[in-house]
C-alpha cells in the first residue's frame, strides 16, 4: 500500500502495516506531519503540532519493534484534544486562559504511550467546550474536510477534523453534551461516547458534574475499539468506576450481534423542535437495513420528562459554564460569548442548582426504562445537516443557545444518565455532506452498540469515501 493510501486506512490498517514492516513507523508519522503542514492550514483542525516530538517517538518505536516488541497501537499517530493533560503544557481547553503546565501525562495519554502510539498533536476546540461547533474569534474557524464552509462540529471538532482529513490515524475526544458525537456526525467518522466511568478522566476525578467522559474518534468501528481497549479503565480517586466489559471491545467490534430488539425514535427531547427531512430519511433508511439483518425493528417514543430533564440540564450546563471559566488560571482572557455563558451560569440560584444536580439517579432509571423492551436505541444523531461556519455568529448568547440545544436535543440526556451513545455514519446530504445516526445501550453495554456498529458498516461501508480536495480523491 502506498504511503498516500495509508492516511486514510484508519488504526488498525496503520498498526499492521507497521507490524509487518510494510512501513516504518518513522515514515508513516513524517508522512503525517507533511500531511499536517500542507492540508491543515485549511482546516485549522492543529493546536499545536509536535513534529520533532513525534518523530524521536515514531525512531523509539522502530526501534522497539526491532527488539521484538509488538504493541497494540505500535508507531500509530493519534491526535488528542486540547482539554486532555500532557506533561509539559497547560490544558488550555480551547482558550488563551491557561499558562501553567501539567506535571504529568492525564491517564489517557499515559495508556496511550504504553501502548505504542505516537501523540502526533493537540487539536481545538471551542473555548471550555460551550459549542457545537470549534470556532473562536482569536484561532479563527475549524472547518469540515468534506466542505470548508461548513462546521466539523464541537467541542471535538479539531479531532474529528484531523481523522476525516488523514492528518491522524485517531484522536481522543470528549462529550459532555454530544461533544464526541457531533463531530463525529458531521464528519462522516464513527463516534461512541462510552458509558460515564469506562475512560479515566485523570488528574481529575470527574468533569463537568459528571457530564463528561473521554473516548476515541475513528474511521471504523474496530479502530474504535483498538484503541478503546488500551485506554479504558479506572485511576485511583476516580468518581466514577463502570463495570468491566463483557469482552473486550476489538471482540464485540468483530464479533455478530445476534438477532435483537431495536426501538426507533424520532421524537426530539422537547417539544416544537423541527427534525429535517434527510435526517428522518437517514434514521428510517437505518431502521430498514436493521429489519433487513434480522433484527426486530420496533416504533418507540418514550416520554423523557422533556420539561423537567431539559431544564435540569441547562441549569447543570450553565453552572457548569461558570465553574470552568472560574477554575481557569486567568478566567477574563475568555471571549466575550464565552464570559456571557458563564455569567448565565453564575446568576442561577443556589437552590435551583441543587435540585438539578440531585436528581440523577430517578431521571437515570426513568430513561433506561425504555431498555426493559429493547436492546438499542436508534434516533437521529442532529436535527438537521451540519452547520455553516459562523452560522450562529449573529445571534445573542441565549439565541445560540437555545440553537445549539435543539440541533443536539436527541444527545445530552445521555451525557445526564451515562449511558454509552454511538453515532454511525448513514449516508450523505443532497449537497453530499455526512449524515449519522445515533444508537443507545444499556448502561455499561458499549459491546452491544459496537457489534450492532460493526454490522452496520459492514452493510454500509463508509471508511472508503475520503474528501475531495484534500490531496485524495473520492
Amino acid at each position: 500500500m502506498e504511503l498516500t493510501q495509508l492516511w486514510f486506512a484508519g488504526v488498525a490498517r496503520q498498526a499492521h502495516a507497521v507490524r509487518s514492516g510494510e512501513v516504518t513507523a518513522r515514515d508513516l508519522v513524517a508522512g503525517h506531519l507533511a500531511r499536517i503542514e500542507r492540508v491543515d492550514p485549511q482546516l485549522n483542525a492543529f493546536r499545536a503540532v509536535f513534529a520533532e516530538q513525534a518523530l524521536a517517538e515514531a525512531e523509539a518505536a522502530d526501534e522497539r519493534k526491532s527488539r521484538g516488541e509488538d504493541l497494540p497501537l505500535l508507531g500509530v499517530p493519534i491526535a488528542v484534544k486540547e482539554d486532555i493533560a500532557i506533561a509539559g503544557l497547560p490544558t488550555t481547553k480551547g482558550t488563551n486562559a491557561a499558562r501553567t503546565p501539567e506535571p504529568a501525562d492525564s491517564a489517557i495519554v499515559a495508556r496511550l504511550r504504553k501502548a505504542g502510539a505516537v501523540i502526533i498533536g493537540r487539536t481545538r476546540m471551542p473555548e471550555l467546550g460551550l459549542w457545537p461547533y470549534t470556532e473562536s474569534g482569536w484561532a479563527g474557524p475549524t472547518r469540515n474536510p468534506w466542505s470548508p464552509t461548513h462546521s466539523p462540529g464541537g467541542s471535538s471538532g479539531g479531532s474529528a477534523a484531523a481523522v476525516a482529513a488523514g492528518l491522524a490515524a485517531a484522536a481522543i475526544g470528549t462529550d459532555g453534551a454530544g461533544s464526541i458525537r457531533i463531530p463525529s456526525a458531521v464528519t462522516g467518522l464513527f463516534g461512541l461516547k462510552p458509558q460515564r466511568g469506562r475512560v479515566s478522566l485523570a488528574p481529575d476525578r470527574e468533569v463537568w458534574g459528571g457530564l463528561v467522559v473521554a473516548g476515541p474518534i475513528t474511521r471504523t468501528v474496530l479502530d474504535w475499539a483498538l484503541v478503546a481497549d488500551q485506554i479504558h479503565g479506572a485511576a485511583p480517586g476516580d468518581l466514577h468506576v463502570a463495570h468491566p466489559p463483557r469482552t473486550s471491545f476489538s471482540e464485540a467490534a468483530t464479533t455478530d450481534p445476534g438477532t435483537l430488539r431495536i426501538g426507533v425514535s424520532l421524537r426530539p427531547w422537547g417539544p416544537g423542535i423541527p427534525i429535517a427531512d434527510e435526517v428522518r430519511d437517514a434514521v428510517q433508511d437505518t431502521a430498514a437495513l436493521l429489519t433487513d439483518l434480522g433484527h426486530d425493528v420496533v416504533r418507540i417514543d418514550p416520554p423523557l420528562r422533556d420539561l423537567v430533564a431539559s431544564t435540569q440540564f441547562a441549569v447543570r450546563y450553565l453552572h457548569n459554564a461558570h465553574l470552568a471559566r472560574a477554575g481557569m488560571e486567568f478566567p477574563d482572557l475568555v471571549e466575550p460569548r464565552t464570559r456571557a455563558v458563564a455569567e448565565l451560569g453564575r446568576r442561577l440560584p443556589r437552590g435551583l442548582v441543587r435540585w438539578a444536580r440531585k436528581d440523577d439517579a430517578a431521571l437515570t432509571a426513568y430513561a433506561n426504562r425504555i431498555f426493559g423492551s429493547v436492546d438499542v436505541l436508534l434516533t437521529p444523531a442532529l436535527t438537521r445537516p451540519p452547520i455553516r461556519v459562523g452560522e450562529w455568529d449573529h445571534r445573542n448568547v441565549v439565541a445560540a443557545l437555545l440553537a445549539a440545544s435543539h440541533y443536539t436535543t436527541f444527545l445530552q440526556i445521555w451525557n445526564v444518565v451515562g449511558n454509552p451513545a454511538a453515532v454511525v455514519p448513514a449516508g450523505r446530504t443532497s449537497s453530499g455532506l455526512p449524515l449519522a445516526v445515533q444508537l443507545v445501550g444499556r448502561r455499561h453495554d458499549e459491546c452491544t452498540l459496537l457489534s450492532v456498529s460493526a454490522q452496520l458498516e459492514r452493510a454500509r461501508p463508509w471508511a472508503d469515501r475520503t474528501p475531495s480536495g484534500l490531496g485524495h480523491a473520492n
